[in-house]
């Protein structure tokens, strides 16, 4: 009998943990159906900490049936520099101390780049799932952190046909690539029925189609006046259409009470706190319009076909654009794409190829193959 496969899965932030849930569920899968030769394979799972703030990740758990991790690196915010440096040290123990055969990163954040360093110079081989996605912003710390990545691991498991054409581009090996679907959506088919019985609706008083689902977080929205306000002046303007249902992240609050920006007089806006993946799933299903600067609403809304205007100048998921369910938007264009969306049929687009709740399977596969 084969020795046993040993995978370590790192998550470090709040979007690592639903990739990370159906891997988990599929490596649990796989070892009970397991025959005589076939390998089984023994996860550790391994929380950088990068988010340990229990609204924006401790649920995340909880609903998703996430086992506990089984090392916590407690490493907490801070700079770039001190993050990823912090993650890098604690996270070289754990290597040295299990002796993995692979490891598993997932998305874009600091964790992912650091821990990829880290078994780089440990000679670990590295699985980068959702590999090859590109802003072309560099600006952008993730976008960075993308491109360290894929340039160091050894697997790359794409989403999308586009991020094949990324990675091709910048020389990396076609042996190296792994067309496997996008594993977000893996769990939002898992959680479908779950997300159900959500009580959203009939609390706020809305009925399907009939509002709008915003949220907005990224510096370049809300961290100076002269973009949140008029931001906001026209979430009013589209309350004023329809209900608009906002929960608000605890960054852009912060920021409109610093420049004296009131939410609660507009008629029409219901404020939220920070909601949960399944209330956010049924949100985005039902909604007539999502207005973004999330990575995964884009995705989500995409598999809906629901449609979405991301507030942003570029997006690392142009798949969801292509395929006619995203649009890019900015201020000078919000008001004019809102309108068209509203005055236009309620679905846009079509699911991406291989987004069918199986690239877990696909992945195991790939590392079991490997």
């Amino acid at each position: 009998m084969n020795r046993p496969i040993k995978v370590i899965l790192v998550a470090g932030a709040r979007p690592n943990f639903m990739k990370i849930a159906p891997l988990m569920r599929c490596i649990s899968e796989r070892n009970a159906t397991a025959v005589n030769g076939d390998p089984r394979i023994e996860p550790l799972l391994v929380h950088t900490g990068q988010h340990y703030d229990d609204k924006m990740s401790g649920i995340f758990f909880e609903e998703l049936r996430i086992p506990p991790p089984d090392i916590n690196l407690e490493v907490g915010s801070g700079s770039h520099a001190q993050q990823t440096a912090q993650i890098m040290m604690k996270f070289e123990t754990v290597c040295l101390e299990n002796k993995p055969d692979w490891v598993v990163v997932v998305g874009d954040v600091n964790s992912t780049m650091a821990c990829t360093l880290v078994c780089s110079k440990l000679g670990v081989k590295v699985a980068h799932v959702e590999a090859g996605l590109r802003s072309f912003d560099r600006e952008m710390p993730e976008e960075l952190n993308r491109l360290v990545t894929d340039a160091l691991a050894d697997l790359l498991l794409t989403p999308s046909e586009d991020a094949d054409v990324n990675l091709e581009k910048e020389g990396v090996p076609s042996s190296r690539i792994k067309l496997v679907g996008n594993v977000m959506i893996d769990t939002l088919v898992d959680n479908l029925e779950r997300a159900k019985p959500s009580e959203l609706l009939g609390s706020l008083g809305l009925k399907k189609n009939g509002f709008a689902f915003v949220t907005l977080h990224r510096p370049g929205n809300v961290d100076a006046e002269e973009t949140l306000r008029p931001i906001i002046e026209e979430l009013a303007r589209l309350a004023g259409m329809m209900p608009v249902v906002f929960p608000i992240h605890p960054r852009t609050q912060k920021m409109c009470d610093t420049f004296g920006i009131s939410l609660s007089e507009i008629e029409g806006l219901h404020l939220l706190p920070p909601v949960g993946y399944h209330d956010s799933l049924f949100l985005t299903e039902n909604a007539r319009l999502v207005l973004t600067d999330s990575g995964g609403l884009q995705e989500e809304s995409t598999y809906f076909v629901t449609p979405c205007l991301t507030l942003r100048p570029n997006t690392e998921r142009p798949i969801t654009i292509t395929v006619g369910s995203n649009k890019l938007t900015d201020l000078n264009q919000l008001r004019a794409d809102i309108d068209d969306v509203l005055s236009t049929s309620e679905e846009r687009g079509k699911v991406p190829p291989l987004w069918d709740g199986k690239a877990a399977e696909r992945i195991v596969d790939a590392l079991c193959e490997c």
